[in-house]
């Protein structure tokens, strides 16, 4: 089981897409959106100036370096919120977490066959995938990089926390939950909903 990937919400998207390129040393994997009405997925080594004179409107940025990917997405929320997880699981762990989903009728959503969420009823979700070669291959770079903490402030954390560790089977530490190599802790004062951001701590 690994924490891989979380997906953030920000209405400063520039400001945090350039905290994981210039201070992170996180590598751009594309920006998508749309150009009129067409769908695209822009490279790097094109400029925000350039994108604004062709028309883009943004989606989201993906963003990736070792075995971690983030993708930021635009919303009304100056400090970014986490909308979902991503955790990648062996065949068993997959199909417990899809069995404790249906037990508790939580909504379950699948996306072209290649993404599943599950809600958790505590303000954000889960993105769970079986065994997958593009994870194996991201996975493979633990070693280089990795997520060892993420911090996120929240209104009431052991709720936070525990509809985490629930939903995984994984057992609670406070407000903390142990996934895989990545600890997911709780903090307290943050907003109702989505929690927000608050640290990271790489390895």
């Amino acid at each position: 089981m690994h924490l891989f990937h979380y997906h953030l919400v920000t209405s400063e998207l520039r400001d945090l897409e350039g905290r994981y390129l210039a201070k992170l040393g996180f590598d751009l994997v594309a920006r998508h959106g749309r150009i009129g009405d067409e769908h695209v997925a822009i490279e790097p080594g094109v400029s925000w100036e350039k994108l604004t004179h062709d028309g883009f409107k943004l989606r989201l940025t993906e963003l990736e370096r070792g075995s971690v990917n983030v993708v930021v997405q635009p919303g009304h929320w100056r400090i970014p919120r986490v909308d979902h997880l991503g955790i990648a699981l062996d065949e068993d762990e997959f199909q417990s977490v899809l069995g404790r989903a249906m037990q508790w009728s939580l909504r379950v959503q699948e996306h072209g066959g290649r993404r599943t969420f599950v809600a958790t009823n505590a303000g954000y979700r889960l993105e769970v995938h079986p065994p997958r070669d593009w994870i194996e291959e991201l996975l493979a770079e633990k070693d280089e990089f990795r997520l060892a903490e993420l911090q996120l402030r929240a209104d009431d954390p052991a709720e936070k926390a525990g509809a985490l560790a629930d939903l995984l089977g994984l057992e609670l530490d406070g407000t903390s939950v142990v996934v895989g190599e990545s600890r997911v802790t709780f903090l307290g004062g943050g907003p109702e909903g989505r929690p927000e951001l608050y640290g990271e701590r790489f390895a």
